[in-house]
């Protein structure tokens, strides 16, 4: 999983698989950025090779503003192909809630639905390019699995997959407001800090699906639907969180440096996977404040 999810190395908007917010974008208050400043420069013969900065500079932590060009991503691009992805995993939980009874076999669906959705999100993640298809792939079988989980949990927890929609929007909206209004300020230590935290988060919680397995964790151990479950979910919605806010960097920064139209597809991609993670995180946390297992 990238950021949030099975990636971590998830390809942003810059040539050299960095994140262009912290590898190469103008600092605050800084001179004129040269050619070299732009991820999209030295690319011979493609529209992006003029650094749309060599001209105006960069002053007063004024953020960069690519002039409008053919071909560049902008944000109607990005919401679009948002929209899309997410109304592919919507549409995917919704027929799989409608057609497939909570059952055995149904379990069985979504875990083998989940897997492949793991492997087309790393296939993607390695890839050059995005690849409009196997995004839209990942979408569907993701859907699969969350209209199943999310039918176990409402068989259990009448509500609790509504509720948790509404809790990941209200984190997202947060999340946004908090960026946009310059709080939280997406830098190269604050991204090294919060990725530190976030691969022991993984590493943690695989030691911990371990025990379980094995059976030296009873209930869940760290994972379970008691007050430590409760806090370590809360751990990773601040994390979904962090990983929104790497999201928002990169898309402001894309198209900060006029990066190619189809790299919204990978905009779409990397904001998906949060959000899912987000929405399943607080599924059990719903479930676990709801006190009824």
């Amino acid at each position: 999983m990238r950021s949030s999810n099975p990636v971590f190395s998830r390809r942003g908007f810059s040539r050299d698989n960095g994140y262009a917010g912290f590898n190469t974008a103008p600092q605050a208050g800084g001179a004129a950025v040269g050619t070299q400043g732009s991820p999209y420069a030295q690319q011979g013969g493609n529209p992006y090779a003029t650094n749309p900065y060599a001209q105006q500079g960069v002053q007063h932590g004024t953020p960069p503003q690519a002039p409008a060009r053919t071909g560049a991503m902008t944000m109607d691009d990005v919401v679009m192909r948002s929209a899309m992805t997410l109304g592919t995993v919507v549409v995917g939980a919704v027929l799989a809630w409608a057609l497939l009874p909570v059952s055995p076999t149904s379990y069985g669906l979504a875990i083998g639905a989940a897997l492949i959705a793991f492997v087309l999100a790393m296939v993607q993640s390695f890839k050059r390019k995005a690849s409009p298809a196997l995004i839209l792939a990942y979408a569907a079988f993701e859907g699969v699995f969350l209209g199943v989980l999310s039918e176990m949990f409402n068989a259990q927890w009448s509500g609790a997959p509504f509720q948790a929609v509404l809790g990941t929007m209200a984190v997202s909206g947060a999340t946004l407001l908090v960026y946009k209004a310059g709080w939280i300020r997406v830098t190269a230590r604050y991204a090294r800090i919060g990725m530190t935290i976030a691969i022991a988060f993984i590493l943690v919680m695989a030691v911990n699906l371990l025990l379980v397995v094995f059976g030296l964790a009873p209930d869940g151990g760290l994972r379970s639907m008691g007050p430590l479950g409760a806090i370590v979910g809360i751990l990773a919605i601040l994390l979904g969180a962090f990983f929104l806010t790497l999201d928002f960097k990169q898309i402001q920064d894309g198209i900060a440096y006029g990066a190619p139209r189809e790299e919204a597809w990978l905009a779409a991609f990397g904001l998906t996977m949060t959000l899912v993670w987000i929405y399943i995180e607080m599924l059990r946390l719903v479930a676990i404040f709801s006190g009824d297992d």
